[in-house]
């Protein structure tokens, strides 16, 4: 069995997309949503799907060994950030070496780094007229989005688009590829 720790900030949806996928893989599971956030609605996801979730604070996670001694102790074997905004703390990383993956809302190198998530990223697009855009999954390491590029996936933005646009058809590429490359890395 193959066990996966999905860490999330907000809504959740690219988690829940990723338990759904692997709900029917008897050999894969994810075994934890952790967040930073106690108002995440990836908790109420967690708790709808069966899920067990933690909640911790950024001195638990950047301070301490909290968060790796549980993920050690459920014998994690990839972590998936899906929309998690914080910089992963050394100890994190050294733990689990090539087993963090994350999913980033733009073709990297262009548009990442410190504060460029969600829509962001989206209004950057816009505003910079670029002609497309995608997803970018990666391999975490100590910096923001700086990790191995994994995968990408494009799509076109059209003169018309608004950041909304975009966003929505990000997500679909978010929807249709991350579980699968998930998967692959398992």
């Amino acid at each position: 069995m193959k066990r996966v720790a999905v860490f999330a900030s907000g809504s959740g949806s690219n988690a829940e997309n990723i338990v759904r996928y692997f709900m029917d893989k008897p050999n894969i599971e994810v075994s934890i949503i952790l967040t930073n956030n106690p108002n995440a609605f990836v908790l109420d996801r967690a708790k709808s799907l069966n899920i067990p979730s933690l909640v911790f604070n950024r001195a638990d996670f950047s301070k301490t060994d909290k968060i790796v001694d549980v993920l050690i102790e459920k014998k994690i074997d990839l972590i998936v950030l899906a929309g998690f905004l914080l910089l992963l703390p050394p100890r994190l990383i050294d733990a689990f070496p090539n087993k963090i993956v994350n999913i980033h809302p733009a073709l990297l190198p262009k548009f990442g780094g410190k504060g460029m998530y969600g829509m962001n990223v989206h209004n950057a697009v816009v505003e910079n007229k670029e002609k497309e855009s995608g997803i970018t999954i990666h391999m975490v390491n100590e910096k923001f989005d700086d990790g191995k590029i994994v995968f990408q996936a494009k799509c076109v933005v059209e003169e018309s688009d608004t950041a909304e646009d975009v966003a929505e058809k990000i997500h679909k590429l978010e929807y249709e590829h991350f579980p699968k490359i998930v998967e692959q890395l398992l």
